[in-house]
């Protein structure tokens, strides 16, 4: 039997940058992924002759890690098209409207700007009390804990355009609605990310550049010393993992097993529940499967002959509260020699669309771009979705989400490794959590830990 110093479950990011950092110290790892590719929450499709991504696609403008990764694996980062006014859509009160703006918040009455202003400005001085290490140990964070960020707007908020534009960002940022976030969560998240205007922006946010041919080829350049060592295991769908005298035994459901003395888990809680562990985990770490559901959001790009939005003075970027496809950024190629728009079903409207046919779910996208873009929108050349909530290996997107009371009860089991289990996934993530950025850090940290428990059990 051939024990290996660490074995690594899952193959998304977090996963691959653990394992490369193992494999560049010297230590015998093995990873294993039970899709048949790698990447986790990233994905590419064909569209229109080009190859899109349906998963994870943006850096962020202080997403340093993934920036070195891209420029390491030669790829071309190309910043996101935002040229021009965006688009906003509201429909409630019986009026149907669609505005164009610039900056940051929509146009809007002058009391929903005024208290728009005001709520933002108050989740960044709250964010800014928290350690990023440890939220839970704010002063505050036990009364901001339990409220929902719903009931927090509907203090701070008062106007009905108010409130439907901080749902639009919420959704956008979380894909999920502000009556399943905790209030500390969500300034946790706004800490983590650089505030909350990093969350929503494109120039110098969250939203800055992407990456030529798709976010996959990122992981391939990582796994590719693994793969030359035959280090990668695909299909391989972990079942149990045991607690044996020489280590950890992980079998797959092939009835598959391979022996390592440290594990790291690099999936988000939500999947964890997939595996049997024996010894059982810590009832804190076994609660976090079903207090940390992952967001709802169903990803689309569509393409076109031509950006024609452009000639229209618009950016691509459009939102709405009402429309299905309520968050739309232009993705056309660099050149413009052709037309792309990605966006995203999400939140409840994610839920709901889900259970409708792709068909029914084109049309409603269509539809939606037609009321923001004009009737050119209603013909495209090629379509592509993926619909996250449904694929079995992911169970939503884009993270883990912080439900009320999950951080003041559980956090720490975060982090905490346990019985020389270690854990990572940007759910784990301190800086950037929710992004590959966050992701690659949660890979880093977790090699570290089990490259020191290493060295000091060999003293």
């Amino acid at each position: 039997m051939n024990t290996l110093d660490c074995l690594v479950i899952g193959g998304g990011f977090a996963g691959l940058q653990c394992a490369n950092r193992l494999q560049a110290a010297g230590l015998a790892v093995h990873l294993l992924e039970a899709r048949d590719r790698l990447g986790g929450r990233t994905r590419v499709a064909p569209l229109a002759g080009r190859t899109v991504d349906i998963g994870g696609q943006w850096i962020g403008a202080d997403h340093a890690e993934l920036t070195a990764l891209a420029q390491a694996a030669g790829a071309n980062i190309v910043p996101q098209y935002a040229q021009g006014a965006r688009l906003l859509h509201l429909a409630s009160g019986g009026r149907d409207r669609l505005k164009r703006y610039r900056g940051l918040i929509p146009n809007a009455n002058p009391l929903a700007l005024l208290e728009l202003d005001r709520a933002i400005r108050r989740i960044n001085r709250a964010s800014q009390t928290l350690n990023l290490e440890t939220p839970w140990e704010s002063a505050k964070a036990r009364d901001w804990d339990h409220e929902t960020l719903a009931t927090w707007k509907q203090r701070h908020l008062r106007t009905r355009t108010g409130r439907e534009i901080f749902d639009i960002a919420v959704r956008s940022v979380m894909t999920a609605e502000p009556g399943m976030l905790s209030l500390l969560g969500f300034l946790f998240y706004c800490a983590s990310n650089k505030g909350f205007e990093a969350l929503t922006s494109v120039d110098g946010g969250a939203q800055a550049a992407t990456v030529d041919g798709g976010m996959v080829q990122l992981a391939e350049h990582l796994a590719a010393p693994l793969r030359a060592d035959d280090r990668v295991t695909l299909q391989a769908d972990v079942s149990r993992v045991t607690l044996t005298e020489q280590g950890w035994r992980v079998e797959d459901r092939e009835q598959r097993s391979w022996h390592a003395r440290r594990l790291v888990c690099a999936l988000p809680p939500a999947l964890q529940d997939r595996i049997a562990f024996e010894p059982a985990l810590p009832a804190n770490r076994a609660q976090l499967a079903n207090r940390m559901p992952m967001g709802s959001v169903i990803k689309v790009v569509v393409a076109y002959p031509t950006p024609f939005w452009r000639q229209a003075g618009l950016s691509g970027e459009a939102v709405s509260h009402s429309l299905p496809f309520n968050t739309v950024f232009d993705a056309s190629p660099q050149d413009g020699s052709s037309g792309a728009l990605v966006g995203f079903i999400d939140g409840g409207p994610a839920r709901i669309w889900s259970a409708h046919t792709p068909d029914e779910r084109r049309r409603a996208v269509l539809d939606s771009l037609v009321r923001y873009f004009g009737p050119d929108a209603a013909d495209p050349l090629d379509y592509v979705e993926h619909d996250w909530i449904s694929d079995p290996w992911s169970r939503g997107c884009y993270v883990g989400l912080m439900t009320p009371g999950l951080l003041t009860e559980l956090g720490p089991a975060l982090r905490t490794p346990w019985s020389g289990i270690h854990w990572a996934g940007t759910e784990t993530a301190t800086e950037f959590c929710g992004y590959i950025e966050g992701a690659i850090r949660s890979g880093q940290r977790a090699a570290d830990e089990v490259r020191i428990a290493l060295a000091d059990r060999r003293r």
